[in-house]
């Protein structure tokens, strides 16, 4: 069987890292990228990928609208897009959800619910 493939979008490496870190030891495999342009033109190939983790808050294009991007090409319409972001204020997960995020989950992580939203896809 083979093993989910996550694609982590965050302009922070060390988040990435620490991503990548836990979903390997959870038999995970992992992609990565600083940038939503980037995850985008990743996206665009015929590349494997079961699941999304999308920073909210990145420079130049944030997760507001990489996730309509994402959403738009006809092969990824249905991929699962998990924001992950250090904003959580009341309305936050109203405002992923509107743009078309699957589901939320704010920073730090809760490993435990990251787990459950992942088995779920």
């Amino acid at each position: 069987m083979r093993k989910k493939r996550v694609l982590i979008i965050d302009d922070d490496s060390r988040n990435i890292f620490a991503l990548k870190a836990t979903l390997r030891a959870r038999a995970f495999e992992c992609l990565s990228c600083l940038s939503a342009q980037e995850a985008l033109d990743i996206l665009k190939t015929d590349e494997i990928v079961d699941v999304i983790l999308m920073d909210m808050m990145m420079p130049e294009m944030d997760g507001y609208e990489a996730i309509p991007r994402i959403k738009s090409l006809a092969h990824r319409a249905n991929t699962p897009i998990f924001s992950v972001t250090a904003q959580a204020m009341v309305g936050d997960k109203e405002k992923c959800l509107a743009a078309g995020a699957t589901d939320y989950i704010s920073k730090p992580i809760d490993v435990d619910k990251l787990m459950e939203m992942l088995d779920r896809v």
